[in-house]
């Protein structure tokens, strides 16, 4: 026999030495180590020999390995198979031999533990299923209402005609009443330029007609100003009363100092005697005009200095005596 193997290969097969026609062995290869079936000396037969092996009988160590045993039952799903390792008697373990039907036996107890999880992923799909469904009604259920709920006053805002109030419900109403006198007074010194280029044309006896008439037309322009701002609503405005009162005044004036001094610009223009040295001379006209001119701007200082308080309140255009 070699060398004994190490524990490793302690159950390894060594196959069977091959017979000479004669009955004698095959000599050996000339390399022993080399080849995979090396010359085993023989061993003399013994009375009670397995046929099958010649005249030799198995030596002890593979005793084991040739057992007639019946054939074991079907393992168990849960059998513990024996370790294999050396033996501590130092004789080598006989290689595990798979118990009959082992393929079918481990397919039914991988059918038995995959049958044992379909329950459970059922019960888990269940679980799901149910809390989706609680959830979808809930959140249907929530936004009904809302929808419900919304559905009434979509409606009256579609057929409600629109207002300035109801664009912009946050809107300032005294701040709304303020920006429109302030459009209002913008278009207030619009024939002021005009009002003092025909006072001077009557000064210097020149363009006496269309003097005239540029200060009639400025009366009419300050005349329906003061319509204007009889129609416009400054009720929430601070001093409103005193404001409008003011502004009415100072309008009224002007418009009759224009008037009369288109007048006197007539009278100049119908008597040459009225003009000395390029000057024209003064009359009753002159004087009723220069009263009125004086009764707009005293109302004039007075209107400003209400309006710039309401101006400076809301951001709007402050303006000075004159500018009105």
């Amino acid at each position: 026999m070699p060398p004994e193997a190490s524990s490793g290969e302690a159950t390894q097969f060594l196959g069977r030495a091959p017979q000479r026609p004669g009955g004698g062995a095959m000599p050996p290869a000339a390399d022993p180590d080399a080849q995979a079936t090396q010359y085993i000396p023989p061993v003399p037969a013994q009375p009670g020999a397995q046929p099958g092996f010649g005249d030799r009988q198995p030596p002890a160590e593979f005793a084991g390995l040739f057992r007639d045993e019946p054939a074991a039952a079907p393992a168990g799903a849960t059998q513990q198979l024996p370790q294999v390792g050396p033996d501590r008697s130092g004789a080598p373990q006989p290689g595990y031999v798979p118990p009959a039907g082992g393929r079918r036996g481990d397919r039914e107890d991988e059918g038995r533990r995959t049958g044992s999880r379909v329950p459970l992923f059922a019960a888990v799909g269940v679980v799901i299923a149910v809390v989706g469904i609680g959830a979808g009604a809930l959140l249907g259920s929530t936004g009904g209402s809302d929808d419900t709920k919304s559905d009434a006053p979509a409606n009256v805002s579609a057929t409600a005609p629109p207002t300035a109030q109801s664009a912009s419900p946050s809107a300032d109403p005294a701040k709304q009443q303020a920006v429109a006198l302030d459009q209002l007074l913008a278009d207030s010194g619009n024939s002021r330029a005009a009002v003092i280029a025909a006072v001077a044309d009557i000064k210097g006896c020149r363009n006496l007609g269309p003097a005239a008439k540029n200060l009639r037309d400025a009366a009419q322009q300050r005349t329906a100003l003061v319509t204007r701002l009889d129609a416009l609503a400054v009720d929430r405005l601070p001093d409103h009363d005193a404001l409008t009162g003011a502004l009415k005044s100072a309008w009224q004036a002007s418009a009759s100092a224009d008037g009369h001094y288109a007048a006197w610009a007539d009278q100049v223009a119908g008597n040459k005697k009225l003009c000395k040295k390029g000057k024209a001379s003064g009359t009753g006209q002159t004087q009723a005009g220069n009263r009125a001119s004086g009764t707009a701007s005293a109302q004039k200082q007075k209107a400003a200095q209400l309006w710039n308080a309401i101006a400076q309140r809301y951001g709007l255009t402050q303006r000075q005596a004159g500018q009105l």
